[in-house]
């Protein structure tokens, strides 16, 4: 059985899916305001990961390179100059489940900044991800993903190649296997059964899932829905902004946003495009376990349930 480092080489070139491209109709008119207005885009050959990069690889890529990543290091004052002192410690963000149903509209009941947690140790320094080396990498910044990609000889996809792949040719279906959410009672990815947060029905996963647990689409890729959300290489602009001035033809494999123009409003970060939702999506609170759904993260939040997959050029 190979090691982790003998590993590496492999672990840059096998397990992507050849993309062939097309034309599709991406964004939805019916779901998050920010994913309107549905437009056709064309996107041209390309290659992506069959599947989100797992501890195992990640871990392979540290060993390679020494990588520290974001969650691992500790802020400085200079970056965060209104910070309590006593809060300038390495740390991410992780899922606390409340015992009890609470009020939706404060995320900061269920997410709680723990010092010491990180890819390493995803629920905290007493965590560790022993038995969880197939399951995603998760506590990634965008950075940390870049980075790995980098390494890999690949790329982080853009925000419109990651919705024509999960979507398999389902064109204009609002989920990735047709439109309906459990056809015939079937739970097709991992995403949030119950009342979230705090009450998740019973033999669902705890938290994330084994890459590969669920049936892949039509192109082979597998968990491009739930499980975790996933990093694409795109700065996020409103689907308004995007759309504007296209009406007159097909867009070829288009960009984001500016980096300006993605600049979150309160605290003045940059913003980059998330897709596929996670395991914390839920009917009740959410529902972006569909391709079209998209959500802007600044780049320096790592958290449980965010991870990445790479993409390479056709």
């Amino acid at each position: 059985m190979k090691g982790i480092g003998a590993q590496a080489e492999d672990i840059r070139t096998a397990g992507m899916r050849q993309i062939t491209g097309g034309v599709f109709w991406m964004g939805a008119d019916d779901g998050y305001p920010e994913e309107a207005p549905v437009r056709r885009v064309s996107i041209n050959p390309f290659w992506l990961d069959e599947a989100p990069v797992t501890n195992r690889e990640f871990a392979a890529f540290v060993m390679a390179t020494g990588h520290v990543t974001l969650a691992e290091t500790a802020p400085t004052a200079s970056d965060f100059p209104h910070a309590d002192p006593a809060m300038l410690r390495a740390g991410s963000l992780v899922f606390i489940q409340p015992r009890q149903p609470v009020s939706l509209d404060d995320a900061g009941r269920w997410w709680q900044f723990v010092f010491g947690a990180d890819w390493r140790h995803p629920e905290g320094p007493e965590s560790t991800i022993e038995g969880l080396m197939d399951h995603p990498v998760v506590h990634v910044a965008w950075a940390d993903a870049e980075a790995y990609a980098r390494w890999a000889g690949k790329r982080l996809p853009t925000e419109a190649e990651w919705e024509f792949a999960a979507r398999g040719n389902l064109d204009r279906a609002t989920y990735a296997w047709g439109d309906a959410l459990a056809p015939a009672g079937r739970y097709l990815a991992n995403y949030w059964r119950g009342e979230f947060p705090w009450r998740r029905q019973q033999g669902d996963f705890r938290r994330t899932s084994p890459v590969r647990s669920f049936a892949a689409n039509s192109f082979g890729l597998f968990d491009m829905i739930g499980n975790v959300w996933e990093w694409t290489a795109d700065w996020y602009a409103d689907g308004r902004v995007l759309a504007a001035g296209r009406s007159c033809c097909i867009p070829a494999n288009p960009r984001g946003g500016s980096r300006q123009a993605s600049l979150d409003p309160e605290s003045g970060f940059e913003r980059r495009v998330l897709k596929g939702g996670s395991h914390l999506c839920a009917e009740n609170y959410c529902r972006r376990y569909r391709p079209a759904a998209r959500y802007a993260q600044t780049v320096d939040t790592s958290t449980s349930h965010i991870g990445f997959r790479c993409a390479r050029d056709g």
